[in-house]
């Protein structure tokens, strides 16, 4: 019987490997609205087979960027480590939105939140703190304008990955430009007053919106 089931036990994990290698070419390329059929189709598997390893498109997108969320989290506690706040700060922004860039799915991931994605989440979190320490720092030192908030880099990562999404291969650097722009206009001394930014809650609900909308059941069959 043990001789029997061991095959079974590898066999199922060569197609859960199969699988999120799969997604990460189909998601890289396509994004998020990428179907699951899609993904069984390029990982050479019946959709029976993926509903069993991965019952609903959420479990199979925290799988498949959970080691680029644990680089997005790396990425705060090293830019903490520089010792020029503004350096960090901005060379945060530029490694994080060349992490978008390098992944159309990942684009989509930093834009949308996945309550019950829990280790995915909690990464985030981690990231999240992380930059409420670089703007202070940046902040304190002078660099950066005083009006600048956490929802500010929130709304940078969906630009940015409108930018992504919207260029592709046709301009794969338009993103840069946008950045630096971006960049520029967070430095002190502030050039004007701006508008207030969006609510905490407003901003959770559009990435709780969007996410919803490509972990539907509906969203998730596709051709």
């Amino acid at each position: 019987m043990n001789s029997q089931a061991q095959p079974l036990r590898s066999d199922a994990e060569r197609n859960r490997a199969r699988i999120i290698a799969a997604a990460r070419t189909v998601f890289g390329r396509d994004g998020l609205n990428a179907s699951m059929a899609s993904v069984a189709r390029e990982a050479g598997v019946g959709i029976a087979t993926m509903f069993r390893r991965f019952p609903t498109k959420e479990d199979l997108v925290a799988a498949v960027f959970a080691d680029r969320m644990d680089a997005y989290a790396r990425a705060t506690a090293e830019a903490l480590a520089d010792p020029d706040p503004w350096r960090g700060f901005t060379g945060y922004i530029e490694t994080v939105c060349a992490m978008q860039a390098a992944d159309r799915g990942f684009a989509d991931i930093l834009t949308m939140t996945f309550p019950a994605a829990e280790a995915l989440e909690a990464r985030r979190a981690e990231a999240y703190s992380g930059f409420l320490d670089l703007i202070a720092r940046a902040q304190d030192s002078g660099h950066l304008r005083d009006d600048f908030t956490s929802r500010d880099l929130v709304l940078l990562l969906m630009a940015n990955a409108g930018v992504v999404n919207a260029t592709g291969d046709a301009a794969p650097d338009a993103w840069r430009r946008l950045v630096a722009w971006m960049i520029q206009s967070f430095r002190a001394p502030a050039r004007g007053p701006l508008p207030d930014p969006p609510e905490d809650a407003a901003l959770y609900q559009a990435m709780l919106r969007a996410s919803q909308g490509i972990t539907s059941p509906e969203a998730g069959k596709g051709r």
